[in-house]
């Protein structure tokens, strides 16, 4: 439920910034476009990335976070929840599991602990807000 929120009021913005573009806008139809609607490339989303990680404040320093730390994350996420290693690999692109294993999945419990209360500070509960 939570991605289609986002979804929805990423298009919201989508239109906003097609609106704002004016004829600069160049229609791909892709959900996630540049600011005048051509294809990201990975200029655009490290710029991007780094924009959010400023703006999350807790001391984080933009220059040291990629967007690669997202999918290692998400898998010491799955991992650490129980989830078969086999639906992971599948769930990030692996064909097998060496990978996965060797170089994604990290037991990162404490920090997972302390990086989940962060968000929930940040963004609360949607369930309580109902």
């Amino acid at each position: 439920m939570r991605c289609v929120v986002a979804l929805r009021l990423h298009r919201l913005r989508q239109r906003q910034a097609k609106r704002d573009a004016a004829g600069a806008w160049r229609e791909h139809n892709l959900v996630f476009a540049s600011a005048v609607g051509t294809p990201l490339d990975s200029h655009n989303v490290r710029r991007a990335f780094r924009r959010v990680v400023l703006d999350a404040g807790q001391g984080l320093v933009p220059a040291e976070w990629t967007p690669l730390e997202l999918r290692h994350s998400f898998v010491s996420l799955m991992s650490d929840s129980g989830v078969p290693l086999e639906d992971i690999a599948r769930l990030v692109g692996h064909s097998g599991t060496a990978v996965t294993e060797s170089v994604y999945r990290k037991q990162i419990r404490p920090v997972i602990i302390e990086g989940a209360s962060t968000m929930d500070r940040l963004f609360g509960d949607l369930n309580r807000k109902r």
